[in-house]
């Protein structure tokens, strides 16, 4: 299997060089030493079907098990921007620190790519005003420092803490911890729901309004109203081209992140709750086959509590920060409260 390797020396790329000189005079085309290539990430590496879904470009070794690296927003993605189309989506930077651990695993510690990654927990708070949607795409500078990277036996595990920076401003920060397990490790620990075929995934139920759950789209939505309020019931659609962007056998961790942020937008509608970043602990897999219900409660005016139950036992624990018209705070006043809480590294 070939795979990428980090070199003492950024960067990881082959260095581009000018071309011979031909005598023709110089212009504005040569009179600088040529830039480095821009290109995604192989998808591979990422855990990504779609080209367009991959948001990394590069990578340099910066310091011991520490790294730079470079990735891209997209404007006008069909998924990850706010309702009103003016900001990127707070859940993207979670997707971000999702892909710069998967990358890390498989390009530069040698995890092969064909193993699956158990999350157990993801983190993100991000400062809504460098999330702003600009006049050309969001390019990203990130450092990612990696704890505990290693191999037990033949497990692979580790901690990854990741900074999002912004045209040079801080924009995110997180957190993730994982294990990567090899396909026969994986299919004990799914026993016979990891085989094609046997489980029967449970048919979409109508959704709640799209703007109850701050989407625009009923087709984004993954909650369904019950009887009960601040519980519903999780059934998003599998054809989804995001949050199923490839084939999976459960629920992923991405999705039951989604369905907090919905949650906590669902329990304070009339507040026009807008989440800035989600802490979430991963206890059991959500299958496909059996109801998840998906429960919130308001803990203070800016932090709701969001647990997923299912067949008995807790699936997920999310706590959900945000801002809303009726927490008495201005936007103003939380953006400078999160801008404090990311320069010190905080996960919220």
């Amino acid at each position: 299997m070939t795979m990428l390797t980090i070199r003492k020396n950024p960067p990881i790329h082959p260095p581009i060089h000018p071309l011979e000189p031909t005598g023709a005079p110089w212009t504005r085309c040569n009179e600088a030493p040529a830039p480095r290539l821009t290109t995604t990430v192989p998808r591979e590496y990422v855990h990504r079907s779609s080209l367009a879904e991959v948001f990394l470009t590069g990578c340099d070794l910066i310091g011991a098990d520490t790294f730079s690296l470079t990735g891209q927003w997209p404007r006008a993605h069909t998924f990850f921007t706010s309702p009103d189309g003016t900001s990127h989506d707070p859940v993207q930077a979670g997707e971000t620190i999702r892909q710069v651990g998967l990358y890390l695993c498989h390009a530069v510690y040698g995890v092969p790519l064909g193993h699956n990654v158990l999350l157990w927990s993801l983190d993100f708070a991000s400062d809504p005003d460098r999330l702003r949607i600009g006049r050309g795409p969001s390019d990203l500078v990130m450092v990612a420092t990696c704890t505990d990277f290693g191999w037990q036996g033949s497990r692979f595990s580790g901690f990854l803490q990741v900074d999002i920076h912004r045209s040079g401003r801080l924009a995110a920060t997180g957190t993730a911890r994982f294990t990567c397990v090899a396909p026969a490790t994986y299919r004990r620990l799914r026993g016979d729901r990891a085989r094609a075929g046997l489980a029967r995934p449970l048919e979409r139920r109508t959704p709640i309004p799209a703007a109850a759950a701050g989407r625009l789209l009923p087709f984004d939505v993954v909650l369904s109203p019950t009887e009960e309020e601040g519980r519903w019931l999780l059934s998003p659609d599998l054809d989804h081209p995001i949050l199923f962007e490839h084939s999976n056998d459960h629920h992923p961790g991405m999705v039951l992140v989604e369905a907090a942020r919905q949650a906590a937008c669902g329990l304070r509608p009339q507040d026009e709750f807008v989440p800035s970043g989600v802490s979430t602990e991963f206890e059991h897999y959500a299958e496909l086959d059996a109801p998840c219900w998906i429960e919130a409660t308001s803990r203070t005016p800016s932090t709701i509590d969001v647990t997923g139950h299912q067949e008995g036992r807790t699936i997920f624990r999310s706590t959900v920060t945000g801002t809303g018209t009726g927490t008495g705070t201005g936007t103003g006043a939380r953006s400078q409260h999160l801008a404090g809480s990311l320069v010190t590294g905080s996960a919220l």
